[in-house]
């Protein structure tokens, strides 16, 4: 499909000009009709007033040349002088169309007002052509169509004005969008007006800030899996040359080989996990459920358990629902208390009450600076230590709902689950 290409200032002066055109021709219809009212109050008003000083010498009246006046009495009837001049209607067929007060009628295609003031026994008529009213009505419209363009002219002026500023904006808008990616480029965008420009703009910069810290935080990512992954690598590498080489013994090398591949293994389910919670944000699976909380949590301590004997597992849980699927919650507390095993002196306690999981152990408390990082992938968290565990603790709850913190207490530390 071919588009046409037009500027919004273009698009605006078109408009403009259909809507002044429109306007114009409706109001060329509208404002005569509209007027004709007031036009008609305006004849009779003016055939009315002069009929006070009509008389018997209505022959002699030069009140209005245009204005026709009639005297009756019971005897006669008197004509203004200028009644053939004005007034095209045969005099003795005049009395038919004179019914009311005042009124108007054609006559040959002419259109005459009049008006009738009655007397004990006299009659006086004032008639007037619709000739008589056109300058005047010529002028009202002018007047009216002056006004109205003027008006119109005034407000267009500040309308292109206030879309030319518009404009503007959103042209600095697209070249901010268009530059996204570019370092070199001024995005500082300070718009005066807070409208909601304004706030597209703040929204523009946020998205902008957010991709950088997301390409940030992915090169820093690659880089932390590089040197994660190169490490076993070179330790596997390292062995199997020291086995040719007939200067290291093969079953130790292998014990060493293999420890270090469960590690590389480990790692790559790790990272098949957060590209696997991305599809699922996008495609969230609809027949998540609540489930039964306790079932995962026993399922996860009989795992760890054995790893350290030294370390008590103790849990406490309530029947309080938890949205997700087992799956999804087993990830969640093995990845805690994977790590729990590793930092605990003698115990692990699991508290769920109220629909809350607290997951305490007695290990050392983590450095304030630290808290914040414990759930980004390879930010080096206790002892410098780092991995994905959390992180995928982190992205999983977020998936569901649900949201993490870290407590030091007093002694230990406690990661706390919720509902956001």
């Amino acid at each position: 499909m071919k588009y046409i290409s037009n500027k919004l200032s273009r698009q605006l002066l078109v408009l403009l000009i259909v809507i002044f055109d429109v306007v114009l021709i409706t109001v060329g219809f509208l404002i005569p009709k509209s007027l004709s009212p007031i036009y008609e109050t305006i004849i009779y008003t003016t055939l009315k007033n002069p009929l006070e000083v009509v008389n018997t010498n209505v022959e002699e009246i030069n009140l209005n040349e245009e204005i026709v006046y009639i005297f009756y009495n019971d005897n006669n009837t008197y004509y203004s002088r200028n009644y053939d001049r004005y007034i095209k209607v045969d005099k003795k067929d005049l009395n038919k169309y004179l019914n009311g007060e005042y009124g108007n009628f054609k006559y040959n295609g002419v259109k005459y007002y009049y008006y009738i003031s009655k007397e004990m026994s006299s009659t006086k008529v004032a008639l007037v052509s619709e000739e008589y009213f056109n300058p005047i009505k010529s002028k009202t419209m002018l007047t009216v169509v002056l006004l109205f363009t003027a008006s119109f002219a005034i407000v267009a002026f500040i309308t292109f004005l206030w879309s030319s500023m518009i404009v503007r904006k959103i042209t600095r808008l697209k070249s901010k969008v268009d530059n996204l990616d570019n370092d070199n480029y001024n995005h500082n965008i300070d718009f005066k007006l807070d409208d909601e420009i304004k706030s597209l703009a703040i929204s523009i910069e946020d998205a902008r800030t957010s991709l950088k810290e997301e390409e940030e935080y992915k090169n820093s990512m690659y880089q932390n899996i590089s040197h994660d992954f190169k490490t076993p690598i070179a330790v596997i590498k390292s062995y199997i040359e020291a086995v040719e080489d007939e200067v290291e013994d093969k079953d130790e090398a292998l014990e060493v080989i293999k420890d270090q591949t469960d590690k590389l293994e480990k790692k790559v389910y790790s990272l098949l996990y957060l590209n696997k919670l991305e599809y699922l944000k996008d495609n969230f699976d609809e027949n998540m459920k609540y489930i039964d909380i306790k079932k995962v949590i026993d399922g996860s301590i009989s795992k760890f358990k054995y790893q350290r004997k030294d370390v008590k597992i103790i849990s406490k849980i309530d029947n309080s629902k938890f949205y997700g699927t087992e799956d999804l919650w087993e990830t969640i507390i093995d990845n805690i208390l994977n790590n729990f095993i590793r930092y605990a002196n003698k115990e692990i306690r699991i508290n769920v009450k109220n629909n809350r999981i607290v997951l305490y152990n007695d290990g050392e408390k983590i450095d304030e600076e630290l808290i914040n990082n414990m759930f980004s992938p390879f930010k080096k968290g206790i002892k410098g230590q780092f991995g994905l565990g959390l992180s995928i603790v982190k992205k999983t709850l977020n998936l569901l709902n649900y949201d993490i913190y870290i407590e030091n207490n007093k002694v230990g530390v406690s990661f706390i689950i919720k509902k956001k």
